[in-house]
């Protein structure tokens, strides 16, 4: 494609004008970003603006969190003690005099060993 000078210039201030409406129209919209078919040349390309999310869509992702709590403490409340809300891991208190007493005799005897 061979371009004379006047039609680079006004292809550039064409696009020019472009972005200007781009970023005008992001403004009133109000969150929306300004996408371009030009590279990283200008001034605010370095600049990224925070994505926003509607009212309506948080609302979505806030409502299905409440609806995913509910349902987990749903499952603990009505149970009562079901699979999920079970201790594992834990001693009885013999178990744990037990281990107790045996680690204590194998200091005792490391203790007389290392005299």
């Amino acid at each position: 494609m061979d371009l004379s000078l006047r039609q680079l210039e006004e292809a550039v201030s064409i696009r020019r004008q472009i972005d200007a409406l781009e970023r005008r129209f992001a403004g009133l919209v109000g969150g929306g970003r300004a996408t371009t078919t030009s590279g990283g040349a200008r001034s605010g390309a370095g600049r990224r603006r925070r994505r926003t999310m509607s009212a309506a869509t948080r609302a979505k992702i806030a409502a299905a969190a409440r609806r995913r709590w509910a349902r987990i403490r749903g499952k603990r409340k009505g149970r009562g003690g079901g699979t999920k809300t079970r201790r594992r891991g834990r001693m009885s208190a013999a178990a744990r005099k037990k281990l107790s007493d045996m680690m204590k005799a194998r200091w005792a005897a490391r203790r007389r060993a290392g005299k």
